[in-house]
């Protein structure tokens, strides 16, 4: 019998220490992971008995190599505030604490090293934003115990925020548990400062933009080179266009996503549709938009609005734009 299980959970209160069972064939002392900061868990994956592929190397001449493990598995994404923003940060302490509960380190690496983005994408990862993956910054480390259990940790971040996945598969015991210990209060994270919207400034405000049939940009989303995630925050371009979308339920958007020239045109036009969507999914989840009135696409390098040859230039050129699509319903 197989069942899969796939969920978004609620927070770990205060959550720094998190507490997590791995699967021996006798009983055992639980493994206690601590994290550097407050931890939530934000989705978990679960499947009595299944097979998983894992990566054994980085790529090399373009291929990734992985060993198949069958078994139980247990896959959770949590989300860690950091006071510094660095994923050796978030790995160094669990790598340590792994290796003092005695199970032993196959393969490590770091974002060039793995392999990049045909690493991120050639390895089983939840989906965002749940578990958000910076192109540009991750760490992957497996790691196999005495009892044939496998366990894999990737981390990431975007922002203050960091990103951790553990996944385990294997072994005769319950796969991999998580409980909250009682730990210091997650601290308030400060606001992203908004950036003034050139519309505003040519004196087309930004909503009148769009009722005009203009494209205009969301100017104070802020991504990072490679990342999908909005980094953290309340932003007051959302704010607007979900007020604009609920005061008309006919109405219509589609997100359009765009990168810098950093990499490949197919692995950018996947990662500004990425990017769109990570926005629609805000828009959904923190402003509570009906899903039909957006949508997401991303068509990569294509449409630059700067030089990519500048540090200033790339960063313009990561963007996502709003166009309505409902024209008929706007005002003339």
């Amino acid at each position: 019998m197989r069942r899969t299980h796939q969920n978004r959970l609620g927070k770990i209160t205060g959550g720094l220490l998190l507490a997590v069972t791995l699967g021996f064939a006798t009983p055992a002392m639980p493994l206690e992971l601590t994290f550097p900061g407050p931890a939530e868990v934000t989705a978990n994956r679960t499947e009595e008995l299944t097979s998983l592929r894992l990566p054994t190397g980085p790529i090399a001449n373009n291929i990734l190599p992985t060993t198949l493990r069958e078994g139980a598995l247990q896959m959770t994404a949590y989300r860690v505030e950091l006071s510094k923003p660095s994923t050796l940060e978030l790995m160094q302490p669990l790598r340590s604490q792994i290796e003092a509960a005695g199970f032993a380190i196959s393969f490590e690496c770091e974002t060039l090293v793995c392999g990049g983005y045909d690493f991120r994408y050639g390895t089983e990862v939840l989906p965002e934003p749940d578990m958000h993956v910076d192109l540009g910054d991750f760490r992957y480390l497996a790691a196999s115990g005495a009892n044939s259990e496998q366990i894999a940790v990737l981390v990431s971040r975007s922002g203050l925020a960091g990103f951790v996945q553990l996944t385990q598969i294997g072994g005769q015991a319950p796969v991999l548990q998580a409980k909250a210990v009682a730990a210091a209060p997650k601290p308030t994270a400060a606001p992203i400062p908004a950036r003034t919207d050139p519309a505003t400034q040519k004196g087309l405000p930004f909503l009148a933009g769009l009722e005009a049939g203009r494209s205009q940009v969301l100017e104070d989303l802020v991504f990072a080179s490679g990342s999908s995630a909005l980094a953290a925050g309340r932003y007051g371009s959302l704010a607007d266009l979900a007020a604009w979308l609920a005061a008309d339920a006919q109405r219509r958007i589609i997100l359009v996503g765009h990168t810098d020239a950093s990499g490949t045109l197919e692995g950018n036009v996947k990662l500004s549709k990425l990017r769109a969507e990570s926005v629609r999914q805000e828009l959904l989840r923190s402003y509570k938009v009906a899903p039909e009135q957006v949508q997401a696409e991303g068509i990569g390098f294509l449409s630059p609005r700067a030089s990519n040859l500048t540090p200033e230039g790339r960063d313009k050129n990561r963007r996502v734009e709003v166009m309505a699509t409902s024209t008929e319903l706007l005002a003339p």
